[in-house]
């Protein structure tokens, strides 16, 4: 296991262009542009098994690095943006408890309230940027502007809302043609919600992939001459089949002591009434044995799951969680849609911690 993290991409890319300060311990060099895309849903040994649809990403140098636990979009962007491992900026799930308003957080849900601010104080890496005098930029789907995720984990960016391949090409090169330092970052999104709908090992997957490789082969053309492309992603996924998932509500001893359930599928936080902790524990740790891993919140933490957590941000984890493995999942009333979903991620498997760091300069 590489000990380089999704939280080290965009700091190295700062770095590359000589903003303090930050490290550039991903190995991008010394640039004066630096382009970061990032291809939600692109596990590393998916792309590597499926390498002949995607020939401009598969002949890019690098190698895997990790995503950040839970291996989901909202926890790993907060990681990406911030520079922090998910204990400090506090994205800790796919939702999560918010004890200040008493409520569950869905980031990819999220509007103005709760303010994104009040919820994740942390300067961006974006804002560290801009306020360097460089050329801040992100690319990415219109609709995403003013998402609370947005303004909480990647504010600070000059933000251009342009939707399908060739416009985000052309927003880069213009960006790479008029800036005389610059810091792109190019969001996409459609690979993952195609292995969601149809699972990884599909022929739309395929087709979404070779895609996703349409889009690096322009950004990589756009490049001039000492500029940098980096290629990562947020997290890979597995496909569940339906005979591996186990309805929590379905279950009575998987639901005593319990207020609340979030997470997603593969990772769930669970909140309990006071004192229930152990006992939730040990149940869920009886009926799930061999299936999911089951670690109340101390131990999580000990175990460095989340990085260094602020003492302010510890109940937004779960009392208890249950870490999935195999093509194992865990639905709930809470997210129906998502529990029905064939291709899931959130856990721990090599399938969905490893995540491209690949890297092509243009000297």
């Amino acid at each position: 296991m590489t000990t380089v993290s999704l939280a080290d991409v965009a700091t190295s890319a700062a770095a590359a262009i000589g903003v303090a300060p930050f490290t550039d311990v991903l190995g991008i060099g010394s640039t004066r542009h630096v382009v970061v895309c990032l291809i939600d849903g692109l596990g590393a040994n998916l792309l590597e098994r499926h390498a002949p649809w995607a020939p401009r990403l598969a002949g890019m140098a690098g190698t895997p690095i990790n995503a950040v636990f839970p291996t989901t979009t909202p926890v790993g962007l907060g990681s990406f943006g911030t520079g922090l491992l998910p204990g400090s900026p506090g994205m800790v799930g796919a939702s999560f408890m918010l004890p200040e308003v008493d409520g569950v957080l869905t980031p990819l849900q999220w509007g103005s309230e709760p303010n994104p601010v009040a919820v994740q104080p942390e300067r961006t890496v974006f804002e560290t940027v801009a306020r360097a005098g460089v050329t801040m930029t992100t690319v990415s789907h219109a609709a995403y502007r003013e998402s609370g995720l947005t303004r909480a984990v990647l504010r600070g960016a000059d933000y251009r809302g342009v939707d399908g391949i060739d416009d985000r090409v052309a927003e880069v090169a213009a960006i790479l043609a008029t800036s005389p330092r610059s810091f792109t970052y190019v969001y996409w999104s459609e690979l993952d919600r195609t292995g969601h709908e149809f699972g990884v090992d599909s022929r739309q997957w395929r087709t979404a992939l070779s895609r996703a490789d349409v889009l690096v082969g322009g950004l990589i053309d756009a490049l001039p001459v000492g500029a940098a492309l980096v290629v990562t992603a947020d997290h890979g996924m597995v496909d569940c089949a339906p005979a591996d998932r186990i309805q929590i509500e379905a279950n009575p001893l998987l639901m005593a002591g319990i207020i609340r359930v979030a997470g997603e599928p593969r990772a769930r936080h669970i909140y309990v009434r006071d004192g229930a902790a152990a006992d939730v524990a040990a149940a869920w740790s009886s009926e799930l044995d061999g299936y999911a891993r089951v670690l109340q919140r101390e131990e999580l933490i000990d175990r460095g799951l989340f990085g260094p957590v602020d003492a302010a941000l510890i109940d937004r984890i779960g009392d208890v969680m249950a870490i999935c493995g195999g093509s194992g999942m865990l639905g709930s009333r809470v997210d129906t849609l998502v529990s029905g979903l064939i291709g899931q991620h959130g856990a721990l498997t090599d399938d969905e911690l490893l995540i491209p760091g690949l890297v092509h300069r243009r000297d």
